[in-house]
């Protein structure tokens, strides 16, 4: 009886470190594939398509289109091509007086958002690689912390 006894004793215990392994088996994450992993510079702008969608898209619209005498464009900005530290500058200090985009001149307030320079350089990322927009080099934190308020 106690080697019967003993014998139904080592099964359960078997039967249970044995449930154990397939209980934390099940609990592992499934192997991320290739398609879900995003490179930095998808994932930078996917975070500045957000920051954009709630402060920016206000006054320059969702489609970067702007209001025309009022609030430049940035689809196909000339400004954010040719001057990309003034265009850092403003979206991390503000901009105030003339600006020419596009051939039009534009005299507006764009005040601080309040962003750190990794929100900086998301929304950075997301305006220059949309509506036309080519990003060819990846705005990184570290290139606007070394954007000065005046220069």
């Amino acid at each position: 009886m106690k080697k019967l006894l003993s014998l139904v004793l080592l099964v359960i215990i078997i039967g249970c470190k044995s449930d154990k392994k397939e209980r934390k088996a099940e609990e592992k994450p499934a192997p991320v594939t290739q398609q879900e992993v995003q490179s930095p510079q998808e994932k930078s702008i996917a975070e500045g398509k957000k920051i954009y969608s709630k402060l920016c898209a206000a006054c320059h619209l969702p489609g970067g289109k702007g209001i025309p005498g009022t609030y430049p464009p940035l689809a196909g900005s000339d400004w954010l091509t040719e001057k990309r530290k003034e265009s850092i500058r403003a979206v991390k200090y503000g901009l105030e007086g003339d600006i020419v985009v596009n051939g039009k001149k534009y005299n507006n307030l764009m005040t601080p958002m309040g962003l750190d320079d990794q929100q900086v350089a998301d929304v950075m990322n997301y305006v220059m690689s949309s509506w036309g927009n080519e990003l060819t080099d990846m705005v990184t934190p570290q290139e606007v912390a070394n954007i000065k308020e005046k220069e």
